[in-house]
């Protein structure tokens, strides 16, 4: 089977290669290399003016915000990069990885600080105090570990969680650590003396017959928590499709947030606290009035799920990541840019169409009637702007080349679908 797929795929680039040689219209090609493999983590640097991104190609990349230049890749861990986080002063960016580890690096030079080992499974969240001389990090092996930055040194582990530790949180203070796990709980911890102050998982309220009134509590995984910027507030994102507000005097919930039709992996405060942005795997980001609760707006369009999003430090530009990274206008919910992993682009013969793709390459055949992409690949009207189409590759076991006629009827070398 493996060898029929190779053999294909020798034969569609030698007879595509043929052809384009033959014509001296043939398209440009225009790679922009970036991350190979979705992003899993994205943060700003404390300026605002660099951001950094996490992804299961094992890499961290930093990128020019105001110009969308890939400054530096930072390259070491030997598994998928979960958690990424800037200490307070923008010199030093921490990084979680599949491969068990947490790595400091440099920012300005890109070089590897120190790689902190202790955690036995996947470690997930990293957070830095507000002061940046501790790191922590939550992990699937239920454990929260609290390093010194400085020296690496590990300073005490945090046990109480009966699963997987997906996210992690320092107060504004520096006080309280907030962790959110698969246990359906979030904890908040002094983070001083490494003790539980209290559990938050809203015990479902028993519903009075014949009511209507939607239990309450934590019924699925908490994959992220936030503190408010003055923190009072902690907010949670689940597995059961919603955002649960928290008050962290007393461990009462607030309010839930519900409008997402997926899991809710990435939730993020303003700086001025006044909304809060929540990343889904319905493929949307929807921003929400922290004071009352109700829905503000709703960005859709992207093509995969949204692990993360990240407010830049003057709150005017929202980083989110599916596959690619694109930047938001907060204020009118407009698309700034994008800052594409792996991206091509081609000009028909004729320079009618663009095609933009989310594979390494995209060409047009000479005659403009076929397209070789992979992946995903999107039609533009050069005049107009306007999106023609979006063709989507599923790619199975075997990645490989498509080809797309005019009408859309594709040979596909390894039995993927469209």
């Amino acid at each position: 089977m493996i060898r029929r797929i190779l053999i294909a795929l020798v034969v569609l680039c030698a007879w595509l290669g043929t052809a384009l040689a033959q014509d001296q219209s043939k398209p440009a090609v225009f790679p922009q290399l970036g991350h190979s493999w979705p992003v899993l983590s994205i943060a700003f640097s404390p300026d605002g003016k660099v951001l950094a991104s996490g992804s299961r190609d094992e890499t961290v990349k930093l990128w020019d915000v105001a110009s969308g230049r890939q400054l530096r890749t930072l390259s070491g861990h030997g598994s998928w990069v979960n958690s990424i986080a800037f200490s307070p002063d923008g010199k030093v960016l921490a990084s979680g990885s599949g491969d068990k580890t947490i790595k400091l690096w440099d920012v300005a030079s890109g070089r590897e600080l120190r790689s902190l080992s202790g955690h036995t499974d996947w470690v997930f969240s990293v957070a830095f105090s507000p002061d940046g001389k501790v790191l922590a990090s939550g992990s699937y092996d239920s454990t929260i570990k609290l390093w010194d930055v400085a020296s690496g040194s590990e300073l005490r582990t945090l046990s109480g969680h009966t699963d997987k530790v997906t996210s992690v949180a320092f107060s504004p203070d520096g006080k309280v650590l907030a962790s959110g796990g698969e246990d359906k709980t979030i904890k908040l911890w002094d983070a001083a003396s490494g003790r539980e102050l209290r559990t938050l998982n809203g015990e479902p309220k028993r519903q009075e017959e014949n009511s209507m009134a939607q239990v309450e509590g934590v019924t699925n995984w908490v994959h992220s928590v936030a503190f408010s910027p003055d923190g009072k507030v902690v907010a949670s994102g689940s597995q059961d499709n919603t955002i649960k507000f928290w008050d962290v005097a007393s461990g009462s919930e607030l309010r839930t947030l519900s409008g997402h039709t997926n899991w809710i992996p990435s939730v993020a405060f303003s700086p001025d606290g006044k909304v809060l942005a929540s990343g889904s795997f319905d493929r949307t980001i929807k921003f929400w009035d922290a004071a009352s609760g109700s829905e503000l707006r709703t960005l859709s369009g992207q093509t995969n799920s949204v692990p993360s999003v990240a407010f830049s430090p003057d709150g005017k530009v929202l980083a989110s990541d599916s596959w690619g990274i694109t930047l938001w206008d907060v204020a009118s919910g407009r698309e700034l840019r994008t800052l594409s992993g792996d991206v091509a682009f081609a000009f028909s013969p004729d320079g009618k169409v663009l095609a933009s793709g989310s594979g390494d390459s995209v060409a047009f055949s000479p005659d403009g009637h076929m397209l070789a992409f992979r992946e995903t690949i999107k039609l533009w009207d050069v005049a107009s702007g306007s999106e023609l189409r979006t063709l989507l590759f599923h790619l199975g076991e075997y990645p490989g080349l498509a080809l797309a006629h005019e009408d859309v009827e594709v040979e596909v070398p390894h039995g993927g679908r469209f």
